[in-house]
């Protein structure tokens, strides 16, 4: 039987196990955020990396608050996620280019939550051939990408998404000063009348 080496695995389960409450509260309030594999800092949700990815890029999109049920969010945290969901799928398409996604929510143990009493949404990009034998067969995937590395690139293409302010095309008026037209520059003031268009 050969053998597959993942040791940089171990720390991660260590944490885990040696945890002791829900770490989609926990992570947030350590404000360590490249440690905790944190992307994104909403205003009433979070984006960060799982540290047992499906595929390389696999997000997860929890609300700060500890709720069990996609039904008892408030309507503001639920458009805050849903929000995180989009700049998610964009970041993800610039730093992994996918050929599709798996967008969804495990909610109960018994639909496969790992984590069932915070609630969270997992962002999954896909490609046509990232199935083989390995997860059949072995109940192992292959990741071609180190987390670290993952958290680096998909770091760099969220803050590459952040919206910057538009630049002002015409300055205010100053005191004392005409107001501007309808056109830069053109002021509303008529001409005053020569000497030759008074003789008229």
């Amino acid at each position: 039987m050969k053998q597959l080496w993942a040791p940089w695995r171990l720390a991660f389960i260590e944490q885990v196990s040696h945890g002791s409450g829900c770490i989609f509260c926990e992570k947030p309030a350590n404000h360590q955020d490249g440690k905790t594999f944190i992307l994104w800092r909403g205003r009433h949700a979070f984006v960060l990396m799982n540290i047992y990815p499906y595929n390389n890029g696999h997000l997860l999109i929890a609300p700060y608050r500890h709720i069990g049920a996609l039904e008892d969010l408030p309507e503001t945290v639920l458009l805050d996620m849903l929000r995180l969901v989009q700049r998610s799928i964009k970041a993800i398409r610039k730093a992994y280019a996918p050929e599709g996604f798996n967008i969804g929510v495990n909610q109960g143990k018994v639909a496969g939550a790992g984590i069932e009493h915070h609630v969270h949404l997992h962002v999954v990009p896909r490609w046509g051939a990232d199935t083989n034998f390995m997860p059949l067969l072995g109940e192992t995937r292959v990741l071609p990408q180190h987390l670290r590395a993952s958290y680096t690139r998909l770091k760099a293409a969220f803050n590459s998404n952040v919206a910057r302010p538009r630049p002002r095309l015409v300055s205010p008026a100053r005191p004392g000063r005409a107001k501007a037209g309808p056109f830069p520059g053109v002021s509303r003031r008529r001409p005053r009348p020569t000497r030759s268009s008074r003789r008229r």
